[in-house]
């Protein structure tokens, strides 16, 4: 699996970070998330939205556990397992109802059902470095070998 690394200095330059990468996404791709509260994840979400084409409304889903994003191409469900403990939580929440052939799964959280990610998504770990700045490491494959430093 590829491991890059990324630097950017603002939410700005995340959310355009992250447009490269929803350039390259395809119907059935898992974004894992691991990072802490307050990281970004929500905000790289914003970005990947635009880059797939989505209209720019991208929220947490703290307290709906998923939001949904429909345009004329490729669905977004934007995931968040803060609360959640494990494989019998993750049933309870409908997650395994959602259509990932005809989308996109960007999932907050993802140490929390780590043990059910499927193989081959998509992780992206996000640290902070200062208010501003984050290290974004994304582990995927080669349609993002070019989005390094």
């Amino acid at each position: 699996m590829l491991k890059i690394q990324k630097t950017t200095a603002s939410p700005a330059e995340t959310v355009a970070f992250a447009e490269q990468v929803g350039k390259r996404l395809h119907a059935g791709d898992v974004i894992a998330y691991f990072g802490g509260l307050g990281v970004g994840k929500t905000t790289f979400t914003r970005g990947l939205a635009k880059g797939m084409g989505l209209p720019d409304v991208v929220s947490s889903p703290t307290f709906a556990i998923v939001q949904e994003y429909h345009g004329s191409g490729l669905s977004l469900y934007h995931f968040d397992m803060y609360r959640i403990e494990g494989a019998m939580d993750l049933e309870s929440t409908g997650f395994y109802d959602y259509p990932l052939d005809e989308g996109v799964f960007a999932i907050e959280w993802s140490e929390n059902i780590v043990s059910e990610l499927p193989a081959g998504c998509l992780r992206i770990t996000i640290e902070r470095l200062s208010d501003a700045a984050r290290q974004i490491t994304i582990e995927g494959d080669e349609r993002f070998a070019d989005l390094g430093d």
